[in-house]
């Protein structure tokens, strides 16, 4: 059997939903503590990585459908509704700016097609020159 390889995002999402499912009482909390652990540490690696330019190089999205399309542009403008509408994803809607902070993949199929949608963090003014990780979002 073919073991997958997961990417720090990846392992840091796994340890969030972990954490979500486990309920905390006194025979969970020791566990709980070393997720707690192992998810600090990831993110200290995975903030190193992106401080020394090798984060700047997008997000890490596994392939799926025929054709893959992405959903850029400003803040607040509807990307994660649509993205909900056509899809089966959960992109968290709120009404400020920068809800969406990484990429969100749905998968829309149409006439026997499937299709790749990403709903990407807005960009702003300067997004080409790093404003607000305009860098890592276009690339």
């Amino acid at each position: 059997m073919e073991q997958m390889v997961l990417g720090v995002p990846e392992k840091i999402r796994a340890i969030e939903e972990e954490m979500k499912r486990t309920q905390i009482h006194k025979h969970t909390e020791h566990h709980v503590g070393l997720l707690k652990a192992k998810l600090a540490k990831l993110k200290a690696e995975q903030e190193k990585v992106q401080r020394s330019g090798k984060g700047g190089a997008g997000f890490e999205i596994r392939k799926g459908g025929d054709s893959t399309v992405a959903l850029i542009g400003m803040p607040s403008v509807g990307k994660s509704t649509i993205l909900n509408r056509l899809t089966n994803a959960k992109s968290k809607v709120g009404p400020y700016a920068f809800t969406t902070l990484s990429a969100i993949p749905g998968l829309l199929e149409h006439k026997g097609a499937k299709i790749q949608i990403i709903d990407l963090p807005g960009i702003i003014a300067g997004a080409a020159t790093g404003t607000g990780r305009g860098r890592r979002v276009l690339s």
